[in-house]
């Protein structure tokens, strides 16, 4: 570990506010691992500062003088974030007019920080396995086997066992990238620091628009420091940047801090579950509700044709259903289920299907028929898109996935913007 000396002596180089005991044991970690050329995993939630982890541990390091990359693997699309990282032959893919270094070959000998790396596609995960394990990799378009010799810093704001369980990010390459993991907590774990970051920031931008640096009342103090900031540092510099500028008073009570959060904030809205909020699923949560959904649907559609077919061939059965009720999760076959008992209070004769009873029949086929799971996905894509006029990133947040998802998509749908 670190003496407090140079613990503080690292935070003032990097310009790091706060002195809680995970933020003071995650430094020291990176500052001890720096000499290494061991790979590091650095996970924390988005905006709590992974990047300045991994620009730390590079700086630290024998490789300072060499060069240092940031990558972020969400914000490349998946047709090209190969010849990104490992380069291309002239001639490999349409618009490859000309051979192109990627940053394995660029960075060498220096530190390539890839961020968001549970973005990438299973295919590259396996290429950066090969580089990872032996330091050697194969340009896009060519047969010929490079070395390189560059330190990989990862990092992530997902939980990369779940998506290795998921099948979505290859368990050997977890295991490889996190020899040493480093977790950055988030801000609201850290409350004793929330304060003092929020008057460094408010003092900065002060001094940056020449204005009086504002001041909290107790009771928006308090309001700081429970809230519980889903953006991290970033959310909160943004908000103090927002008051700086915006607020006519330099004393700020409850009442006005309250209008600088977001009207979205989890704290505002009823709780639904226990459970934490996870917007970066992928439409995890959704896919299984409307797999559950419409299976549901379908066996309440099926069991209601075995009834009816059950009557049609034996009408004696009818008095045995006079008691059923109509399955409670598909409120649409109700008027049919209605007209079928009607018929079977009025009479006990044998039922005969006119041409209207055989369209309510294929009305009943058409419905299970139409459960498609990709239709549903492109229909959301589309209206999140018409929604914020074309705008992928805005789209993608609305969905709760990442741009380069959104990107695959749009492709995989045709989607006409």
């Amino acid at each position: 570990m670190l003496s407090d000396h140079e613990l503080q002596s690292l935070k003032n180089r990097f310009s790091i506010i706060g002195n809680d005991p995970s933020l003071n044991y995650a430094l020291s970690v990176a500052a001890q691992v720096a000499n290494t050329d061991l790979t590091v995993l650095i996970q924390g939630e988005s905006g709590v500062g992974k990047e300045v982890f991994s620009q730390i541990i590079h700086a630290q390091s024998a490789r300072k003088h060499n060069s240092f990359i940031a990558i972020n693997c969400g914000a490349i699309p998946e047709g090209t974030i190969d010849s990104e990282l490992f380069g291309h032959e002239k001639g490999s893919f349409t618009s490859a007019t000309e051979s192109r270094k990627g940053y394995f070959e660029t960075v060498n000998s220096g530190t390539l920080f890839l961020d968001e790396i549970g973005e990438l596609p299973l295919g590259t995960q396996a290429r950066l396995l090969r580089v990872l394990e032996t330091g050697e990799y194969i340009r896009v378009g060519s047969s010929k086997v490079q070395k390189t010799d560059v330190r990989v810093i990862a990092a992530t704001n997902k939980d990369l066992l779940n998506l290795v369980n998921a099948g979505r990010f290859r368990e050997d390459l977890y295991y490889r990238l996190s020899t040493v993991p480093i977790r950055v907590a988030a801000l609201r774990e850290r409350k004793a620091d929330i304060s003092t970051l929020f008057r460094k920031f408010c003092v900065d931008f002060a001094s940056k628009y020449k204005t009086s640096p504002i001041q909290l009342t107790p009771d928006a103090k308090n309001l700081l420091i429970n809230y519980r900031w889903p953006g991290n540092i970033r959310e909160l510099k943004n908000i103090a940047e927002q008051i700086s500028v915006l607020s006519q008073n330099r004393e700020i009570n409850e009442e006005e801090f309250k209008m600088f959060l977001p009207i979205h904030s989890n704290e505002m809205m009823p709780m639904l579950s226990s459970q934490p909020i996870n917007a970066n699923n992928d439409f995890a949560n959704e896919r299984e509700i409307l797999y559950k959904l419409f299976f549901d649907m379908k066996k309440d559609v099926n069991e209601l044709k075995k009834m009816f077919f059950e009557i049609v061939k034996n009408p004696l059965l009818a008095s045995s259903y006079q008691g059923d009720s109509v399955p409670s999760s598909d409120t649409h076959l109700m008027p049919y289920t209605n007209d079928m008992q009607k018929a079977m209070n009025s009479s006990q004769q044998p039922i005969i299907l006119t041409n209207a009873d055989s369209q309510k029949m294929h009305d009943i086929h058409s419905i299970e028929e139409s459960l498609n799971l990709a239709e549903n996905e492109k229909d959301f894509i589309v209206r999140a898109l018409k929604k914020h006029r074309s705008r992928r990133r805005d789209a993608a947040s609305e969905l709760g996935i990442s741009e380069r998802t959104l990107y695959r998509k749009i492709k995989e749908y045709d989607i006409e913007e």
